[in-house]
């Protein structure tokens, strides 16, 4: 008796596992450690750019004519905004107001 209410249980939970498994595909990526093959081609791509981007220093595969863009954008940025640079975060000063005291 005890053996046939195990049997059910271990049948009972293991389509409950199954059934979540087959409806969650992130969680069973995540427990089986296989990737979809899109994602696996979509990481292998990523990773791909990332070693080129850090042996060319920058953008991949920009060339000259993408370098003179930027440089003429940049020309033009200075030009209209007074100059400063542009690979810098602005430094924000903002003094205390000077508040005057209501009539006495």
């Amino acid at each position: 008796m005890a053996l046939h209410r195990l049997y059910q249980l271990s049948s009972l939970l293991r389509s409950a596992v199954s059934l979540t498994l087959r409806r969650n595909i992130g969680v069973s990526a995540v427990v089986l450690k296989e990737l979809d093959p899109v994602q696996k081609l979509f990481l292998d791509k990523i990773r791909d750019y990332n070693t080129k981007s850090k042996t060319a220093g920058g953008i991949v595969d920009g060339g000259p004519g993408y370098q003179k863009n930027v440089t003429e954008e940049v020309t033009k940025l200075q030009r209209l905004y007074g100059g400063g640079d542009f690979n810098k975060f602005p430094d924000f000063k903002f003094p205390e107001p000077k508040l005057d005291e209501g009539a006495k």
